[in-house]
Formats: structure tokens, sequence, C-alpha cells
């Protein structure tokens, strides 16, 4: 997934902590640059319930 917003560290380790957070999230690994993540999940959580999370989170998503 694509994520606009992050400026620093903290930002993506704020997208971090709220994706793995996340019932049915297995691991997650986000990239401050060029902005996005990866999200391996159990199959029980939507890309849709995973874009919502990150823009609750402050930021914007979208699939890649």
């Amino acid at each position: 997934m694509t994520i606009t917003g992050m400026t620093c560290g903290g930002c993506s380790g704020r997208v971090t902590r709220v994706l793995e957070g996340t019932a049915g999230v297995i691991s997650v690994e986000v990239r401050l640059e060029p902005g996005g993540a990866s999200v391996t999940t159990n199959g029980s959580v939507t890309v849709e319930n995973l874009v919502g999370v990150i823009e609750s989170a402050g930021f914007d998503a979208a699939s890649a």
C-alpha cells in the first residue's frame, strides 16, 4: 500500500504500531521513503480496513 503524509521516523513508527495492533495482521514493514507499507494478514482483514486504520492515524493510504 502507498501511504502519504509520513515525514519522519515518528510517523512511520505510528503507522507501524497502529497496523500491528490491528486484529488479523501478522507482520508489517513500513517504509518512510517512498512512503508505503507491506502488510501480511491472516486473511480476516481487508485492504479497506487497513486503509481506514492508517487514515484514522492521520495519514492518507491507498492499495498499491
